[in-house]
């Protein structure tokens, strides 16, 4: 998948989660976050927004939701002493679970793919064509204890 591609898709994930109903709709990125922003604000109006703590494992993802909240005009922050891989918001629980999670779930996904497919390309031209996994073999027989 080229960059283009990756883009295109990444745009077609945002506009599902706005409820793009037309084509047009799906290829404008602008109107997608535009729908989701008025979905937040008036979540922010029916709920009280409340304290999220969200943990990654690896800097694509951290970054990726980060970017996400900034789009939507939420602040991503860390209390002192937090891991880096620790990323708070205050948003409406909802918001999260029906939008915001699900599409980062999304976008995440596309991203990895798109990471592990140039990544495996560029090992197999550059280092070794098989970049496969390591091979899983027995454990060596451990020698019997001594009895004291």
């Amino acid at each position: 998948m080229d960059e283009n591609r990756l883009i295109e898709k990444l745009r077609a994930v945002e506009a599902l989660f706005a409820g793009a109903t037309t084509a047009g709709e799906r290829d404008a990125a602008h109107t997608a976050r535009e729908r989701i922003l008025e979905r937040l604000q008036t979540l922010q109006r029916e709920q009280p927004p409340v304290e999220h703590r969200f943990k990654f494992t690896d800097a694509w993802s951290r970054r990726v939701f980060i970017a996400l909240l900034r789009r939507y005009g939420v602040t991503p922050y860390r209390y002192p002493r937090q891991r880096h891989t620790t990323v708070m918001a205050t948003l409406p629980r909802r918001f999260v679970n029906e939008t915001l999670w699900p599409e980062f779930e999304q976008l995440s996904a596309a991203l990895r793919a798109h990471l592990d497919e140039v990544t495996e390309r560029i090992v197999g031209e550059v280092l070794h064509r098989d970049a496969s996994d390591a091979q899983e073999v027995p454990e060596p027989r451990q020698l019997p204890k001594k009895a004291d």
